[in-house]
């Protein structure tokens, strides 16, 4: 049995998407719908667009479409280990046993999907919370039908093919006999009602894309990459199912400052050569405002200075991380002659005026610099 193109039933491309394969529907919809055009062929035409729409728009039925197969033949994907017409276990014990294998219509109703938003947030946004209100694009109830997918004014019709039970039954005959199989009913799709006059707003589908704006409240203390769960806000279902979840995924941007590691801050600041051998007081801005920081006399290059509590407060518990302050010891790359000249005499007064030596560990100011530098 040939695959059927749903495809170039609604002539759209294989790569079509969704909003792709519901504007071609809608349009065919107008030109076919049995209140328009009465003509049997077209009637036929539209049952044959309606069925193609409801395959492409299930994501399950659509990807058996593009491997190949048909989600609405008697085995979905292609025949089962028994060959082409041959329903697999079920019907076996239904040939001998005389078992039904039927399941009953299935609800027109279903769950939605999920969705997912990416929120950008400054690092004190994602370290102390914030409210925002994300303008979001899902699927919302159809306002015309009300999710029932039918025209104002008419309703659902028990599906004439099956009877309203969602799938039909054929006799085959196999090398055991006559076997009676049950495959989902093509005309409905299983759902054992048909829509005679669909929804002009929605196609049928009892939903329709729409923008609006959904408030998070984020917490403090959220790092990069986390998420965020917004229930019922994803997409409604189709024939106005039950929304999905909404999954806010957060983006911590880059700060001109601060690295985060976890809840603990990092921050590098650099000291004139002078400052850090006579010690100083330095004005650090932080998370919470300026902050003083006291610099000891003698403060060597790469020390780290923590700063308790300053961090991010801690996501699950009280507290917060610390704030880690790494010195960068600046020596001066040109002096003018006064400036030389006192530095000279310093190292006179220190002792440090010898030159630099490679056999031992004494030497001058420059050379015990040096040393210091290459941490020896």
């Amino acid at each position: 049995m040939v695959a059927i193109d749903y495809y170039g039933v609604l002539g759209v491309r294989r790569d079509a998407t969704g909003d792709e394969i519901k504007r071609a529907y809608r349009k065919l919809a107008r030109e076919l719908h049995p209140d328009v055009n009465p003509d049997p062929e077209a009637q036929e035409r539209f049952k044959e667009a309606t069925t193609a729409y409801e395959v492409l728009s299930d994501p399950a039925k659509r990807e058996i479409v593009d491997l190949g197969g048909d989600p609405l033949s008697q085995n979905g994907a292609g025949a089962g280990p028994f060959g082409a017409g041959f329903g697999g276990l079920s019907d076996i014990m239904d040939a001998f046993f005389g078992t039904s294998s039927a399941r009953g219509p299935r609800s027109r109703v279903r769950q939605g999907a999920d969705a997912l938003i990416r929120l950008d947030l400054e690092l004190a946004e994602t370290a102390f919370g914030v409210t925002r209100d994300l303008t979001v694009d899902t699927a919302v109830v159809c306002s015309t039908c009300s999710g029932a997918g039918t025209a104002p004014g008419t309703h659902p019709a028990t599906c004439s093919t099956c009877g309203g039970r969602g799938e039909i039954q054929t006799v085959q005959r196999s090398f055991l006999g006559q076997v009676m199989t049950s495959r989902q009913c093509p005309t409905c799709t299983g759902t054992g009602i048909v829509i005679p006059t669909p929804c002009v707003t929605c196609g049928g589908d009892g939903r329709v894309r729409a923008r609006r704006t959904v408030p998070v409240k984020v917490p403090a203390g959220v790092e990069d990459g986390m998420r965020i769960r917004l229930s019922g806000q994803g997409e409604i279902g189709p024939g106005g199912g039950p929304a999905g979840d909404l999954y806010v995924e957060i983006r911590e941007l880059p700060h001109d400052i601060f690295t985060r590691e976890g809840d603990d801050l990092h921050c590098r600041v650099q000291l004139p050569m002078t400052a850090a051998a006579l010690g100083t007081t330095l004005t650090l801005a932080t998370l919470d405002g300026d902050e003083e920081v006291d610099i000891r006399p003698g403060t060597q290059s790469d020390t780290v200075i923590p700063l308790r509590a300053r961090g991010v407060p801690h996501l699950r518990g009280v507290g917060r991380g610390d704030l880690h302050v790494h010195v960068q010891v600046v020596t001066p790359t040109r002096l003018d002659e006064e400036q030389e000249a006192l530095l000279r005499r310093f190292a006179e007064l220190r002792g440090e005026d010898m030159p630099v030596s490679t056999r031992g560990h004494g030497g001058g100011l420059f050379s015990k610099m040096r040393d210091a530098f290459n941490g020896r």
